[in-house]
């Protein structure tokens, strides 16, 4: 790598922002002789620019030596994200490369069938006539050949190991925050009829029940299913011709097979710092579940060992030495670059507007409250779009029920699992100022200008404790990395309105957790969000009137999910020009906190986190912000 390549290879005509202080900072930590460098760079930064003048400074074919490694890998968790850069002129340059099945057959007769089910998958020996022209292997071919692969995280992680996609100079993962989470999803393995072939030939253990423990029974179980699928798919391969379904039975063997070859391996190697956990709640013939914590030999074979120099960005990178612990660095070989934001303050505020507690056990007296905020916010902003972030899809069918009992339903728009994308596109497309009650769209949502002009956090993001490793990491104590997870989610959702410096748009909190959130996680809190948190007032409203919730649109409700009627008559920003000037330090206390501790973690005990004056539960979790997904 060439560091002094990195400001020459900027793609843009010209720098913006802190774009070139940003390169600058980088190049001289890679001269400085860091093998890795954090990004720190808020939402709206041009990250991706970024990523592409690092990604200009990997060694060349031109200057190495046959045994180099040249070029450089660009990768990002988020599909989206990819789409993007596929789609930047800028970025033109950026070979994208996509799994098998983005991809259909060119051959007659099967212009439908993905490339993973085509027939040079299914049939032994088979000559593909067309395979030059193929769009996945041309894709392939390019991506591998050219200085600069695209890639999605997942097919990067899932081609480690190839001799087509080798170790290159430079890698860059883009959206990197989650680095160590995505590790450990895709480590998890999950054992159902769904994900076994083989579910029906094997006797599932109760591996709880066990006086081993249920990791080392489940590694006992896993040794047999492995030679059940090994001669399940040696049946396969002795037919030789196979249809698309044997041939979909035949990968998912294979790749059942490695996966748990891996666990075993990891698991019983004494050296790794991979510590696994196992979900089995319906006992003997139940579902599985393996999991690992901190998959730190995972991402040495699958990221690690693929470049000689990283560059991760992130706008939530929070805290250097934690990130670095979670994924397997050593601190003292990395660098962290902060990048200035340049978007005024006043341009993205934050408003207290909140409703109580949005715990299990205070959700039915406090969803009501906030569907009818998010009413007199419709009010406030009768021309303008707006997102709510439900957090769960339990709590965005309430709101629209309300809603619907509110008479507002013509501005809401909806999304169930299985039409989500289809939906948020159409909400982006509307003219209408349509409402979307989303669920998980915090992150990789570019939502500029008046695509979205304010939005609803109605509950704190905190992690699902009945996830086997979040409870577990909860119980060593590790409550700064919970309330960090949660943080980085909420400055995720306050970037989604805001995306430029002469964007604005506004971000109302309806959960008091999320006050408590704030004063827990401030030594973790970027300078630039902390301003934003810092200047948070409480929002000036109408009252409560259905009528101006829909003045600017025609009041004939649409199809199901979906508004109808006409953008009409301007009305209120979400400015802070009537707001009180209470900031949320003064109102740290309201409802009080949350109890998040219990007497069997470590370092913690029954009280932590009782307000002055408050007793704790006699469940001591049973206020905390994450309740509500025990109860669900």
């Amino acid at each position: 790598m060439d560091p002094d390549r990195i400001l020459p290879s900027f793609p843009a005509p010209s720098f913006r922002g802190a774009q070139e202080a940003a390169l600058e900072d980088v190049r001289d930590a890679f001269a400085d002789g860091n093998d890795v460098v954090l990004v720190r760079a808020p939402t709206g930064s041009g990250k991706s620019l970024l990523a592409r003048s690092v990604a200009g400074a990997a060694r060349t074919v031109e200057e190495s030596t046959p045994s180099q490694a040249t070029g450089a890998y660009y990768t990002t968790p988020q599909v989206s994200q990819l789409d993007d850069v596929a789609e930047d002129d800028l970025l033109e340059d950026l070979n994208v490369i996509r799994g098998k099945s983005n991809y259909a057959c060119i051959l007659p007769g099967e212009e439908t069938t993905p490339v993973n089910r085509a027939p040079c998958a299914r049939q032994r020996g088979y000559d593909c006539s067309v395979k030059h022209r193929c769009p996945y292997y041309s894709d392939r071919a390019i991506a591998s050949n050219r200085p600069i692969a695209a890639m999605t995280l997942a097919y990067f992680m899932q081609t480690a190991g190839s001799e087509v996609f080798r170790k290159r100079d430079v890698v860059v993962i883009d959206e990197a925050h989650g680095l160590a989470e995505w590790a450990e999803m895709y480590a998890t393995i999950e054992l159902k009829p769904r994900t076994v072939p083989v579910w029906d030939d094997v006797t599932v253990p109760d591996v709880n029940d066990h006086e081993v423990g249920p990791v080392e029974r489940t590694a006992r179980f896993a040794d047999q299913l492995v030679g059940v699928c090994e001669r399940a798919k040696d049946d396969l391969l002795a037919k030789g011709d196979l249809t698309p379904e044997e041939a979909a039975r035949r990968d998912r063997l294979q790749e059942l097979r490695s996966e748990l070859n891996w666990f075993l391996e990891d698991y019983r190697d004494r050296d790794s710092a991979t510590t696994w956990v196992v979900d089995q709640p319906d006992g003997e013939g139940g579902e599985l579940a393996i999991k690992p914590l901190d998959p730190e030999k995972y991402l040495r074979h699958t990221v690690w060992d693929r470049g000689n120099k990283f560059c991760l960005l992130s706008a939530t990178i929070l805290n250097k030495d934690a990130f670095c612990r979670q994924v397997g660095l050593t601190p003292d070989r990395v660098a962290l670059v902060d990048v200035e934001h340049t978007f005024p303050v006043e341009n993205r505020p934050l408003y207290d507007a909140t409703q109580g507690k949005m715990t299990y056990e205070h959700r039915d007296e406090t969803v009501p409250k906030v569907a009818r905020l998010c009413l007199r916010l419709m009010a406030e902003h009768p021309d303008e779009k707006g997102l709510i972030h439900a957090h769960s899809y339990a709590i965005a069918g309430r709101l629209a029920e309300k809603f619907g009992e509110f008479g507002v339903r013509a501005r809401v728009r909806t999304h169930e699992r299985e039409d989500r994308d289809v939906q948020l596109e159409e909400w982006k497309a509307s003219p209408d100022p349509e409402v979307f009650v989303s669920v998980k769209m915090e992150e990789a949502l570019d939502l500029k200008g008046d695509l979205c002009r304010w939005q609803v956090l109605c509950k704190a993001p905190y992690l699902n404790t009945g996830d086997s490793r979040v409870a577990r990491r909860l119980e060593e104590g590790q409550w700064a990395w919970y309330h960090r997870a949660a943080l980085r989610t909420v400055i995720q959702a306050c970037g989604r309105v805001v995306r430029a410096p002469d964007d604005h748009g506004a971000t109302y909190l309806a959960d008091s957790s999320l006050l408590d959130l704030f004063e827990r996680a401030e030594h973790d809190t970027p300078p630039w969000f902390r301003e934003q948190v810092d200047r948070m007032t409480e929002p000036d409203l109408p009252g409560f009137d259905p009528a101006a919730a829909l003045a600017g649109m025609d009041a004939e409700p649409g199809p199901a999910g979906r508004s109808g009627g006409r953008s009409g008559r301007g009305g209120r920003t979400g400015s802070a020009g009537g707001a009180s000037s209470r900031s949320s330090g003064a109102r740290s206390g309201s409802g009080g906190r949350p109890a998040v501790g219990t007497t069997g973690a470590a370092g913690t005990d029954s009280t932590r986190g009782a307000s002055a004056g408050e007793e704790a539960d006699d469940d001591p979790m049973a206020d905390h912000p994450l309740s509500d997904v025990w109860g669900e």
